[in-house]
């Protein structure tokens, strides 16, 4: 490509009502446009795709793109990659930004190897300096932070959930919402199976305060108690790798570089050794307490505040003393 101009946003929503991930998207996008000028342009995929354009355009938006194409509506990597780069031919950005989700993961590298370039995972951060968009993602575990650029044009870059700050809401913000239809892709892929994991209260990525357990609570009983501290703090369950290995709690609860990154304002780290795999899924919480008995466990390096102490003794009776400031 040459020319390439504007920011090119993938939105993405549930029930009609756009994603927090994709309104953070934008936000990204209309402050990266400051500097590298051009229109930012949502684009959206499936039945309900002029819905979710017209509802970027009030997150920052100038325009937007619906690929309205009922066989959209299910993510498979070779229609998506697909229809995303007969957009990105269409419009030719400078820039396209995908939501660090499952699908995006999935998606951006293959969208990138198919328009010539390269992706930049995982981005927390984004700056332009002397007309150079630069990227900043973690490196080595999480462990240090690392800025990229792009030597080809579109740079296609994977936003972090809650790492950008969305818009205020303006409804009165009006854009051009126009329909692409992008010719048939042969399917591939098939969905055989699809199984819901049915999960109570809060989720991970939402949640301000996160009570996350690990190997050292010894059995899966042993959540209930973290349960009990999270209902009271107002906030959810995480697990380590370890913990969730065990069978002790459920996939969609590990978090960490194999499981879900969360940026909570208070994360407590019960019985959690600190490995690299799961501080990698916690650099963006603001404050980290650890509740470990060994004194030597590398999550002490990480927190903040910690308490050496059995959890046995030390969870329980924190519990009561949060109660009385209710």
């Amino acid at each position: 490509m040459a020319n390439e101009s504007g920011i090119l946003v993938l939105v993405t929503g549930t029930n009609g009502q756009l994603s927090s991930l994709s309104t953070e998207q934008l936000g990204a996008a209309r402050r990266i446009a400051e500097g590298l000028g051009g229109n930012v342009t949502a684009v959206a995929f499936g039945t309900g795709a002029p819905d979710y354009g017209r509802q970027a355009l009030a997150y920052g938006a100038d325009d937007a793109i619906a690929v309205e194409d009922p066989s959209l509506d299910e993510y498979r990597n070779e229609n998506w990659t697909a229809a995303m780069t007969a957009v990105a031919q269409e419009r030719n950005p400078a820039l396209v930004l995908i939501g660090q989700t499952a699908t995006g993961r999935d998606l951006a590298p293959r969208f990138a190897i198919r328009i010539g370039t390269a992706a930049a995972m995982d981005c927390v951060d984004f700056e332009v300096s002397n007309g150079t968009l630069l990227m900043t993602r973690p490196c080595f575990g999480g462990a240090a932070m690392a800025k990229y650029t792009s030597k080809t044009l579109p740079a296609v870059a994977t936003v972090r959930p809650k790492a950008q700050e969305p818009l205020a809401q303006d409804t009165s913000r009006t854009g051009e919402v126009r329909t692409m239809t992008v010719d048939a892709v042969g399917v591939v892929s098939q969905i055989l199976n699809r199984e819901q994991v049915q999960s109570e209260g809060m989720r991970l990525e939402d949640a301000k305060v996160i009570v996350s357990g690990g190997r050292g609570l010894g059995s899966a009983e042993a959540f209930a108690e973290l349960e009990t501290l999270a209902k009271t703090l107002g906030g959810a369950v995480g697990a380590s790798r370890a913990a969730v290995d065990l069978g002790w709690i459920p996939l969609t609860s590990q978090i960490g570089l194999t499981g879900k990154v969360v940026t909570p304002d208070l994360y407590i780290a019960v019985a959690i050794s600190g490995a690299s795999q799961h501080l990698a899924g916690i650099t963006g919480a603001r404050s980290v307490v650890a509740i470990n008995k060994d004194a030597e466990a590398d999550i002490f390096k990480h927190s903040r505040f910690g308490v050496v102490a059995d959890w046995k003794t030390f969870i329980p009776a924190f519990t009561e003393e949060v109660r009385k400031l209710e």
